[in-house]
């Protein structure tokens, strides 16, 4: 029903930047809640950064100042700006959206992940 596209990821060196974005496409009406989770090896998967349909933020303590997200919703599309890497920001990064499904009258809302895109960060 959801379809969610990450780009973005890949190898970066320590103190470097990056952008990642998530496109998603189906039968969506309303897209809700956008944010990225990240997953490193041998850890459970944590919420980095979210943003509601009204441009509210929510971030992880470890990537406050350093990680933006934004969204365009013309775009259906999240993304986060990524500054002063570290080697353990290293990990998978999954999309993550809420959305209001067609036909709007049903209410009907769907939670959909995207398949991860790996960023390393080496030091």
């Amino acid at each position: 029903q959801v379809q969610l596209v990450e780009s973005g990821g890949g190898l970066v060196q320590a103190g470097g930047s990056l952008r990642l974005s998530c496109v998603a496409s189906g039968n969506i009406f309303r897209l809700i809640a956008m944010g990225w989770y990240r997953q490193a090896p041998g850890k459970q998967r944590e919420l980095v950064a979210a943003i509601t349909s009204g441009g509210s933020t929510n971030y992880a303590d470890s990537v406050k100042g350093r990680f933006t997200i934004s969204r365009d919703n013309a775009k259906k599309t999240v993304y986060l700006q990524m500054y002063s890497l570290k080697p353990e920001d290293t990990a998978v990064y999954y999309c993550n959206v809420q959305a209001e499904l067609y036909p709007a009258w049903t209410g009907r809302t769907g939670n959909y992940w995207g398949q991860g895109t790996q960023l390393t960060v080496s030091s």
